[in-house]
């Protein structure tokens, strides 16, 4: 078994805190009907986070929204710099067609929009941050680290956000599905209730009273990594689920299109705790897996389950990286190997495939040709697959060699990319037609 990197994860997270401070485990104040709250791993959750009872039909509409403190955040003379930021929650359905409550953030920037037409709107779905509620997005824009001793969350999503405000482009970021609600489990991964996060998260920021963006505005999707499954997905249900909502162009990087060929590279990894959060979440949205998960999954990696359904990525990595799934199991054997000898969840995992579908809008696909995390391949293969049916997409091989990380060699990409997929996405925002080079996918790698 390899080591567990806990020199890697401290640089990790050392690296990715982009200058934040540490803050103590503290709840902002929750203008919510429900004044109870709840306790992650010492983090205490603010009231907002608890859903009402009852949800409102549409799916977008807004239940409840505060003002949300940035910990990054200067005075200017018009307001805030880079922007006044709304903590949101609306409602959205999930893969099982159930009524759900989204938590996510809006930013309203304080540069003007200096491209064409009205300031844009950019739905950010965020990357892997954990499974527990403290790992929330939208609390990582209040508290971009939380170290207390029983957890570590960073909010390293907070810099592509502060690079679109910069820009003038208006922000919506979304929590995902059980992330940060107190109510439920996130659903890690799971392809349509992060689409339908995503497209609601854009109806909900329309929909609030102090944003400048309206329905004419241009959207634009941006993600990496989670987030770039989740972007790619919300393309590709857009026209059946969001008709309203008309995309100007999708950014994902890094895309876990087939969770099979993930679920192989992230055991051992790094970030194998990744795994957990993927079979936690496969389990709250299909309770009919349960019994091959009993059959399974022996006593420790229930335990790890359990733990894992609290963690950041940052305890994850500390926790339990470089650990084999083959120390979960009754039998021995891998993930992998369950899921081959396991028709059942070779169509659930079949099910979760971004591809099959022709994207809305122009799409940029950029996967960085080294990342053994999130396989470049599979990555690859979803811009064939997309087309092979038609659609505008614009391929991005990242070209960076191997560290002998899983972890770096997925991050890295993330960073030396990040501007020049800004600048492709704020380009469509601005009304200028997306080119394609579908025609040289043959000879790219």
């Amino acid at each position: 078994m390899p080591p567990r990197p806990r020199t890697l994860a401290a640089a990790i997270v050392a690296a990715l805190a982009l200058g934040a401070q540490a803050v103590p485990a503290a709840a902002a104040d929750g203008q919510a009907g429900d004044s109870t709250t709840t306790t992650s791993r010492g983090v205490e959750i603010p009231a907002f986070y608890t859903p009402p009872s009852e949800l409102p039909g549409a799916d977008g509409t807004l239940i409840r929204h505060e003002p949300l403190p940035l910990a990054l955040s200067l005075p200017g003379i018009d307001g805030p710099l880079p922007g006044r930021a709304t903590r949101l929650m609306y409602k959205s359905t999930d893969a099982n067609g159930e009524a759900v409550a989204v938590t996510g953030a809006y930013i309203e920037p304080a540069a003007r929009w200096r491209g064409d037409g009205p300031r844009p709107l950019v739905a950010v779905a965020p990357g892997t941050m954990g499974q527990g509620d403290q790992c929330a997005a939208s609390m990582a824009l209040e508290h971009p680290l939380q170290l207390n001793g029983q957890t570590v969350s960073v909010g390293y999503e907070d810099l592509s956000v502060y690079r679109l405000l910069l820009r003038g482009v208006a922000v919506v970021v979304t929590d995902y599905v059980g992330l940060g609600t107190t109510d439920r489990l996130h659903t890690y991964v799971n392809r349509v209730d992060g689409a339908h996060a995503v497209l609601d998260a854009v109806r909900a920021a329309r929909a609030l009273d102090s944003a400048s963006v309206t329905s004419e505005s241009r959207v634009g999707l941006f993600g990496y990594s989670q987030g770039g499954g989740a972007t790619a997905a919300a393309a590709e249900l857009q026209p059946s689920y969001a008709p309203d909502v008309q995309l100007a162009g999708t950014y994902a990087g890094a895309p876990p299109a087939d969770l099979t060929e993930v679920t192989r590279a992230i055991d051992g990894s790094d970030l194998a705790g990744a795994l957990g959060w993927s079979l936690n979440g496969f389990l709250q949205t299909e309770p009919a897996l349960r019994p091959i998960a009993d059959r399974y999954i022996n006593e420790a990696g229930q335990e790890a389950l359990k733990d894992l359904s609290t963690m950041c990525v940052g305890d994850a990595l500390f926790g339990y990286g470089g650990d084999s799934s083959t120390d979960w199991t009754k039998t021995g054997q891998s993930i992998s190997d369950v899921i081959r000898a396991e028709p059942v969840l070779q169509t659930f995992l079949a099910e979760q495939r971004i591809g099959s579908l022709k994207p809305a809008g122009p799409v940029r696909v950029a996967t960085g040709t080294s990342d053994d995390l999130v396989p470049h391949g599979q990555a690859r293969r979803l811009a064939v697959d997309w087309c092979g049916k038609g659609a505008q997409v614009t391929y991005v091989p990242v070209l960076l060699p191997g560290v002998g990380s899983g972890l770096l060699n997925h991050f890295a990409p993330l960073l030396t990319d990040q501007g020049s997929a800004i600048s492709w996405l704020t380009d469509r925002l601005s009304g200028e037609p997306a080119g394609s080079n579908c025609w040289s996918m043959p000879v790219q790698p």
